[in-house]
């Protein structure tokens, strides 16, 4: 029997998801282990796990490296790899928001010239191109995007946010909100094919989790 692989992203995304297949009798005693190990094992499911960084787990699924990966809909959007969306896991929610001072509210809904700071720029590019229909300027950038509006780097940000608090303690506001964000399991369209009977399965499993 072949292994079946998960590509889980490290943190408390890898943490919420392993109490999960738990309770569905999806175990790795290794990965409960203090070790600089890559992969982790249990060997009587013939099961494999490995950690990475959030962004390359649709890459790995993408190209077969793991058969099933969890991943924050944030990352799907962005990435927008050819992978299998199977499941909403529910958990890890929080929403993708565009956010900014609240003196920029006017100039969000009516100007073609707003510079926007993100860590997410597909995403970013989707909501005002294609959806408000408006011409803006993209800031890439890889930390606190919030920082953007502050020190006049942009005028607006798009980003995910759980409760809001980090915007207000920093003197910004929601002023949309483009979508939900949540825990998705997607899986390899070939390990699909392949493994179909043993990774629904595990689909199913999680989703008697959620019905009860």
């Amino acid at each position: 029997m072949n292994y079946i692989t998960f590509a889980l992203a490290k943190g408390r995304l890898a943490d919420m998801t392993m109490e999960l297949l738990e309770k569905i009798g999806i175990t790795c005693d290794e990965m409960k282990e203090k070790s600089r190990k890559l992969i982790f094992t249990n060997e009587d499911l013939k099961i494999k796990f490995f950690l990475s960084k959030a962004s390359d787990v649709p890459t790995y699924v993408e190209y077969g490296a793991a058969d099933i990966g969890i991943i924050g809909k944030d990352t799907l959007l962005e990435e927008k790899r050819n992978i299998c969306e199977t499941l909403d896991l529910g958990f890890g929610k929080c929403r993708f928001v565009v956010a900014g001072k609240k003196e920029t509210a006017e100039r969000f809904n009516k100007s073609n010239d707003l510079r926007v700071a993100t860590k997410y720029p597909n995403i970013a590019k989707e909501y005002f191109y294609k959806k408000k229909h408006q011409t803006v300027e993209i800031v890439k950038l890889n930390g606190s995007v919030e920082l953007g509006p502050i020190v006049g780097l942009s005028d607006v940000i798009v980003d995910i946010v759980e409760t809001g608090s980090t915007l207000k303690e920093n003197g910004l506001e929601v002023l949309a909100e483009i979508c939900p964000v949540s825990a998705r399991l997607v899986v390899n369209p070939v390990s699909m094919k392949l493994e179909s009977e043993r990774i629904i399965k595990i689909i199913n499993g999680l989703k008697s989790l959620k019905a009860v």
